[in-house]
């Protein structure tokens, strides 16, 4: 079958085009055969280096496929033969023809929701329900959404307003960017290429203040929204590093305030991410989250679907099609 293996730590030029055997469902996994691969921001950090790959190169790439089931473990309930799913792998094998997976990943596919747009919307569905649902909103809160033009902030952007902010502040790089986010449902929209952009944020307020903080963007620039959070209910999501590192806050910083900072990440966290994929798709196919998707790639252009997303000049997702995917 045809794959994407990924040579070595690099430039996209590492993701390249091979044949390899396809792979057989151990006792507790499935095979499903691909038709839609989502290229997810993370696997860009990955493949670069940056987070540790954490299996032996080569390796065929990538986390997750969207297909129909085609062969079960001797532990898995073979009424899943045929069904349309979508799977996740431990990290490794996604990008290919036919993809196994661990049974438990298996969500299946709501009829009226595409291959592509259930790849699409997984992700960032699934990280963004659980991180509304920790904020617990109550109706009268100022929310700040940093990146909220794409990936996971795109789908907070949507959402936000359903559940329960009064009022949406976005960030993004960008005149394009920030214009795609207000589209979305921002209200105000700073673009944080500014590096002044927190400076920014604060003339937008104009004296009031942000109860709630999700943010992507980690670093250096957290420091400078602790002043401009409310005090004592103020609280900071984070859930992604952007710059390169996570929020650098201190607890102190926090107990001077009455802030409080809730790490979304770890096993725990990500286990209330999986359990939000059913729910996703059953919103997606009912019209209520949009999948956002960019463009539709063969599986042998991974590496200029790397190359574009890390350009940072897309507004929604790239889907990788297998050759042999049928429209579904």
């Amino acid at each position: 079958m045809q794959a994407i293996v990924m040579t070595a730590p690099g430039s996209p030029d590492v993701l390249v085009t091979a044949d390899v055997p396809a792979p057989r469902a151990d006792a507790d996994e499935v095979v499903i055969r691909a038709e839609a691969i989502p290229v997810l921001f993370p696997e860009t950090k990955l493949r670069s280096g940056e987070f540790p790959v954490g299996a032996p190169l080569p390796l065929v790439f990538g986390f997750q496929a969207a297909g129909v089931v085609t062969e079960v473990g001797a532990q898995v309930d073979p009424a899943l033969i045929g069904r349309r799913v979508v799977v996740s792998t431990q990290g490794s094998g996604a990008y290919a023809e036919f993809v196994a997976a661990n049974a438990d990943s298996v969500v299946s596919i709501p009829d009226g929701l595409s291959f592509v747009d259930a790849a699409a919307v997984l992700m960032n569905g699934s990280v963004a329900i659980p991180l509304l649902e920790t904020a617990a909103l109550t109706g009268i809160e100022t929310v700040l959404i940093e990146a909220a033009a794409t990936g996971i902030g795109s789908a907070l952007t949507q959402l936000a307003r359903e559940f329960g902010a009064a009022r949406v502040i976005g960030t993004a790089g960008g005149p394009d960017k920030v214009a795609h986010a207000r589209k979305l449902g921002a209200d105000e929209m700073i673009d944080h290429n500014d590096p002044d952009w927190t400076t920014r944020l604060r003339e937008t307020l104009d004296g009031a203040t942000v109860d709630v903080v999700f943010d992507s963007i980690g670093g250096a620039s957290a420091v400078g929204l602790l002043d401009l959070l409310t005090p004592l209910r103020g609280r900071m999501l984070g859930y992604g590093w952007l710059s390169g590192a996570p929020a650098q806050v201190s607890a102190s910083d926090l107990l001077m305030r009455g802030l409080t900072f809730v790490g979304c990440a770890g096993p725990d966290w990500l286990n209330r991410v999986a359990q939000a994929r059913t729910a996703v798709l059953a919103r997606a196919a009912a019209g209520g989250l949009d999948p956002l998707v960019e463009a539709v790639l063969p599986l042998d252009q991974a590496s200029r679907a790397h190359r574009l997303l890390e350009e940072r000049t897309v507004l929604g997702k790239i889907v990788l099609r297998p050759g042999s995917a049928v429209s579904g």
